[in-house]
């Protein structure tokens, strides 16, 4: 693999787990807690930023290398991973909207890489 490559690879596993970072801020956030503290500083907001600390790390390091053209593609996939993980962790439905707008993620990233 070259540099490039590898560095596209890089961004891609930045965005997927900032997407991860986002469900788990929004699971925190699905909580009730007894003070406003609490509601900032708990194990699953913490973790949250931590983890998009790591991704942020991870874009710099990949941003370097990685052509221009590519970022937004790579970066409209958050978008993917963040109905998925929807689904899977939260239970929320795929309503005809969200289906349409994968679609239309998926056919803008397909025309891209054609």
């Amino acid at each position: 693999m070259n540099s490039i490559t590898i560095h596209i690879f890089i961004l891609f596993i930045s965005v997927f787990i900032s997407a991860f970072s986002q469900i788990l801020l929004k699971k925190a956030a699905l909580k009730s807690h007894k003070t406003v503290i609490q509601e900032y500083m708990n194990a699953l907001v913490i973790t949250a930023y931590g983890i998009y600390f790591i991704a942020v790390i991870l874009d710099l390091i990949a941003l370097r290398k990685v052509p221009i053209s590519y970022i937004p593609i790579i970066e409209a996939s958050n978008y993917i991973f963040i109905i998925a993980f929807s689904k899977i962790f939260l239970g929320e439905k795929l309503s005809k909207r969200k289906i349409i707008a994968l679609l239309v993620i998926l056919a803008g990233i397909t025309i891209f890489l054609v």
